[in-house]
Parts: structure tokens; sequence; C-alpha cells
């Protein structure tokens, strides 16, 4: 029997898909953000080859144990990890700042490309650009070398998953007057455990859902 909450996540991504006439891909990022050893092994046998993590010392000691994943780092990144990080994600999602761009890039012809956070609410407690510093971003990252395939957003915490559809349906109409003039700028990463559905119909490319996952599989053991 595999593990429910994958399963139940999987088919509500098809659904949602379904319901909205895409047929394009839509990359599912299992957050083991809380998740132990063997719970991540679990799910990685069931197929998940997408694996985030929001917390450095984690990302860096598990990568070398867990073959065959791609591993992304959804975290806020310190300046003081970046190197660390840099050398053990291949997606970081969490690019926020003008300086990191600098950082992320130092000593590294081909540094791992990169999503531009947004904070679409002004959030005093998220970090992200405003969509006001959203192209400036862009630009110090070209500047710096670093490649950004999109953007992501972390919306206010919805009372309903429906909260969350004026948000990302912001970041893609961002998304779609920046490709303009970076067309390369494609991937948006929007949607979490409470707001997945939400996000699929708004357009997301890749989901980053831990808790939907994980939560059944420790009731089930």
């Amino acid at each position: 029997m595999g593990n429910s909450g994958l399963i139940e996540v999987r088919e509500q991504i098809a659904a949602a898909a379904a319901a909205s006439g895409r047929t394009d891909q839509i990359t599912l990022v299992v957050v083991a953000k809380y998740a132990s050893d063997s719970e991540l092994e679990a799910v990685i046998a069931e197929g998940v080859r997408e694996v985030g993590e929001s917390r450095a010392d984690s990302l860096v000691s598990r990568r070398p144990r867990f073959s065959g994943v791609s591993w992304h780092f959804v975290g806020r990144l310190q300046g003081n990890k970046v190197r660390s990080v840099r050398n053990s994600a291949d997606l970081l999602h969490s690019m926020d700042r003008v300086e990191l761009a600098a950082y992320w890039s130092r000593g590294e012809e081909h540094p791992p490309p990169v999503l531009v956070q947004v904070n679409l609410a002004s959030e005093g407690q998220k970090a992200g650009v405003t969509p006001a510093g959203l192209l400036p971003m862009i630009d110090a990252c070209v500047a710096s070398g670093v490649e950004v395939r999109g953007l992501m957003t972390i919306p206010p915490r919805p009372v309903d998953g429906a909260d969350s559809a004026r948000w990302f349906s912001e970041l893609r109409e961002l998304r779609d007057r920046v490709a303009l003039d970076h067309p390369n700028v494609r991937q948006l990463s929007m949607g979490m455990t409470q707001d997945f559905p939400i996000a699929v119909a708004e357009g997301a490319t890749i989901l980053r859902v831990g808790r939907a996952i994980f939560d059944p599989f420790r009731k089930e053991g």
C-alpha cells in the first residue's frame, strides 16, 4: 500500500489540472522539512524525484544520502549559508534581494538557477521583492550571471484555500509581463498544502507540499 497522503495529493493535482484544461507539466516538490529520513525514503520509493528543504544544514547533510532526486532550497537563505546551499541545491526558490544575487554567483561561473521570490502582499515578516522591484532584481541576477527560471511567492495564510487565488493570479500576470523581455522566466512556484489545487488552477508549474504528504503517513504508522 502506498503513502495515502502522496496518493491523495497526486490525485488532487490531476483533478485540478483536468478541471482547468491543463496538459502541461506540473512539478510536485515534496518539502521534507519535518520528515524523518525513513519517511523521505518511503516517498522516494513511491516515485518522488523532487525534494525541497528549507534548512541549509538539512539540505547539505541529506543530499549525499539520497540519490536520484533533484534538490530544491525553498527557505530564506542567509548570507553565511550561500556557499553550502549553492553546492547542494539544483534550484533556489528564494532569491529575494539584490545582494544575494552577487553572493550566489561569487566564484562560480555557472551557479544553480533560481526563482525570484515576490512578496505580493508586502508582509513585513516575509522575504521577497515587491512587484515594483522585480525587474531590477532580475536585472541584478542577469548582471551577476545567475539564470532566473521563474517566480515564487508565499501568499498570506488563507482562511480557505480559495483566498490564495488572487495572489496566484497576480504572480502569473507578473510572470507574463516579465517574460516579454525575459522569455526564460516561465516557472511559477506557488501553492502549498493549504492551497495547491487553487495554485494549479491559476497556472502553477511547481507546487511545494509537505504536511499533506507526511501527516497522513504518520497517522498510518
